[in-house]
């Protein structure tokens, strides 16, 4: 199966069933990364061997994908997503996790398409201004790169969106699917508090939970990572 999104660029993913067919889990990732990065396969497989269907996506210009890395940003990644959703046969109940940027993509998607069931949120980023001020305000768009690697580009596109978004609370206030948050005390890329702002503005079924010593990439804390996530989907997809 190919997925195209709406520029007509192939979106890179690997589907891993299970015996289940009425469900399925989307895994995504966050800036700079793609499907291969391995909080992304380490937490697939955990879920996979616990009986859940999982799709792993790149969005466009990330990884495999089709695009530009340069046109890269968080709307285009929600239209991505959408696109992933369009394929999606059959009335399977459908739960996201996105790291990191994955997570406001999963939070800006979840306002628009009641496809999404359930939400889980790997040290998401909600304050979107900030954490470009923050990370790269130093560097000038179009001429810059993100931590001063050349292979990421800076863009105005990706500026400019994640100031135009500003942060993902109002989009969050509405959204009424099961939400987990979880977050690594030791975040120092997408700061905890960010998931504590989400919780308290979220009104549905919510949890938030801090894996003390976790870092952005939860490295060494898999397998707690993967026991709350597969919790929370037992418990509402």
């Amino acid at each position: 199966m190919k997925i195209h999104n709406k520029h007509g660029e192939v979106i890179d993913h690997a589907f891993h069933p299970t015996e289940r067919d009425d469900v399925l889990v989307v895994v995504a990732h966050g800036v700079t990364g793609d499907m291969d990065r391995p909080l992304i396969v380490e937490l697939t497989n955990r879920l996979v061997a616990a009986g859940w269907p999982c799709l792993r996506i790149s969005f466009s210009g990330c990884g495999a994908s089709e695009g530009s890395y340069a046109d890269m940003c968080i709307n285009k990644e929600v239209d991505d997503l959408h696109a992933v959703l369009d394929q999606v046969k059959g009335s399977k109940k459908v739960a996201y996790i996105g790291h990191s940027m994955g997570g406001a993509v999963g939070a800006l998607a979840a306002a628009k398409d009641d496809r999404l069931s359930v939400l889980v949120s790997l040290a998401g980023m909600v304050d979107t201004k900030a954490f470009c001020e923050t990370e790269f305000g130093d560097q000038v768009p179009d001429e810059g790169y993100m931590w001063e690697d050349e292979s990421l580009p800076l863009s105005q596109t990706y500026v400019d969106d994640l100031h135009n978004i500003g942060n993902t609370l109002t989009a969050a206030r509405d959204i009424r699917s099961p939400w987990l948050m979880l977050h690594g005390d030791k975040d120092d890329v997408v700061l905890p508090k960010d998931s504590e702002n989400l919780f308290l503005t979220l009104r549905g079924k919510k949890k938030h939970v801090v894996i003390e010593g976790a870092d952005h990439c939860f490295e060494g804390f898999y397998d707690p990572l993967a026991a709350e996530v597969g919790t929370w989907l037992k418990a509402h997809l």
